[in-house]
Formats: C-alpha cells, structure tokens, sequence
C-alpha cells in the first residue's frame, strides 16, 4: 500500500472516483452523471475547491489506484464549497440553476456541522473492484497524520444515515457519531462523526 498526494497525471482517475463516494448527490446537484463528473474533472483541475489536486491524496495497490480522499481544513470549507458551486454553475444550464442553488442551500442546512479547528474528509471512496484491502483504512491513517501536521486535535467527516458500510469503516477506524440529522423530502438523513487525534 502507498499513499501519496494526488497529481496532475491523476486527473482521469479521481474525478470518477470522487464522484462514487455520494453519486446521488453529485448527479443531483449537477444534473446527471456526465455534468457532475465534467464538474468534478473543471475542480481537480482548479485550486481552491472542495475536490482540487492540492486537497487529494490517493492510496495505490500493486500501481493501481485504488482509493481517494479529499480533504482540508474545515477553514477553507466554505470558501472551496462556493468555489465548487462556481463551477457547476458554469456547467449547468441556467434553467437548472434554481435547483442547483436550493438543493446547495439545502444541503448546507441538512449536513451537521463539523467541528472547528478540524481536518474535514469532503470525501472518501474505494474502487470497487479493490474494497476491504484496506485503502480506505489507510487514507484515515493518513487524515490523521495530516491533521497532527496542522496542529488540529480531530478529524471530522459526514455521511449518510443510511450508508452502513461507511459508519461500520468509521466506527471501526474510531471515530464517535456527534450529531444527526434527519431526512427531508428532498435530502437523505445525515450523521456527522469525529476523531480526536493525539497532538
């Protein structure tokens, strides 16, 4: 296993695996599967989103990529979250704008917030053809390195209430579930979770 920042050479492979950690949301927000992975290849590409290079590290078995974790300082989360809505903005036709912009609105209401002064895991997915080898795991391993690095005590993530498979991987990696929030007509139930690491 090697873990690694992510690099230009790498922007065919994150965007698609980006995208696999919420595809709901994703093709919701953009409008369909192509406008949302086009959106995410225009953030790899450009500094200063929630899915760019400078925020993307990657875990490799035997030279193949096999999982990606973006993350950051929950500081830059609101300048990188409206730097992502700019460009799906710019990808979507301004018909859908009102949608894109409610369902952005909505999705800041319904997602717990993470705890201040943490590293925040944006996302977090696995190939699905290299599951339980532990990459996923291992890019926990190395958000809390990160977060030592940055003099910041915890690590914080969220997902879905319903997404058993990422609550029994965080719960095993020792994260607590802090908060809750339940669904809404147009949004799955959320829980929020956090690490404490050692400074």
């Amino acid at each position: 296993m090697q873990i690694r920042k992510a690099r230009q050479e790498d922007a065919k492979a994150v965007p698609e695996l980006l995208f696999e950690s919420a595809p709901d949301m994703y093709e919701r927000f953009s409008g369909g599967r192509e406008r949302a992975l086009a959106t995410l290849r225009r953030a790899f590409e450009e500094p200063g989103t929630l899915a760019s290079l400078e925020v993307v590290w990657l875990a490799e078995l035997d030279g193949r990529i096999a999982a990606a974790m973006a993350a950051f300082p929950v500081a830059e989360a609101a300048d990188r979250s409206s730097a992502y809505l700019r460009l799906a903005l710019r990808g979507t036709p301004f018909w859908r704008w009102p949608g894109t912009l409610r369902l952005y609105t909505a999705g800041g209401r319904a997602s717990p917030k993470p705890r201040e002064k943490s590293l925040y895991i944006d996302s977090l997915a696995t190939d699905p053809a290299l599951r339980r080898r532990g990459a996923a795991q291992a890019l926990l391993a190395e958000a809390e390195r990160e977060a030592r690095a940055r003099s910041l005590p915890a690590v914080t993530l969220d997902t879905t209430m319903n997404n058993d498979g990422a609550r029994a991987l965080y719960a095993g990696a020792g994260f607590d579930e802090v908060a809750y929030r339940a669904p809404t007509r147009r949004l799955p139930g959320f829980v929020a979770l956090v690490k404490s690491v050692g400074q």
